[in-house]
C-alpha cells in the first residue's frame, strides 16, 4: 500500500491541506489517519471512498489503480494528475487549461501531417 500512503500525501499537497486536516473532514482520528500516511493500515472500503471524496478524487487513483482503457501506466498516471489538476479550478482556469491541452494536441497532429 506504499502507493496509497503516497497519494494521500500528494494530494492533500496538491490541495494545500495538512494531513490533518484531510483526516478532519474525512471525520477520520489524526491517529488512524497518520497510519494510513505511513502505510502501516489500510482502510476499509467506506473509509477508502470517504478519503477520496475528501480529497477529491477516485478510490481507483488513491489505489494507484490504471485506468482500464489506458495501456500506458505512465500515460495513465499523467491523465489522473491532470484529471486531479482541474478539480481544484474554477471554470475559468478550467477553460485556459483545456484550451492550452488541445493547441499542443492540434501541433502534434498537424506535424504529423507535414511529415
Amino acid at each position: 500500500m506504499d502507493i496509497f500512503a503516497k497519494r494521500l500525501r500528494e494530494r492533500a499537497d496538491q490541495m494545500g491541506i495538512s494531513n490533518s486536516e484531510a483526516a478532519r473532514r474525512a471525520g477520520l482520528e489524526e491517529r488512524r489517519y497518520g497510519h494510513y500516511i505511513a502505510g502501516r493500515r489500510e482502510p476499509d472500503l467506506t473509509t477508502l471512498t470517504k478519503i477520496a471524496e475528501v480529497l477529491q478524487t477516485t478510490p481507483n487513483w488513491l489505489l494507484g489503480v490504471a485506468g482500464a482503457h489506458e495501456d500506458d501506466p505512465e500515460k495513465a498516471a499523467f491523465i489522473d494528475r491532470f484529471a486531479n489538476a482541474a478539480k481544484g479550478m474554477n471554470a475559468e482556469e478550467l477553460e485556459l487549461f483545456v484550451i492550452q491541452a488541445e493547441a499542443i494536441a492540434a501541433r502534434k497532429n498537424a506535424k504529423g501531417k507535414e511529415k
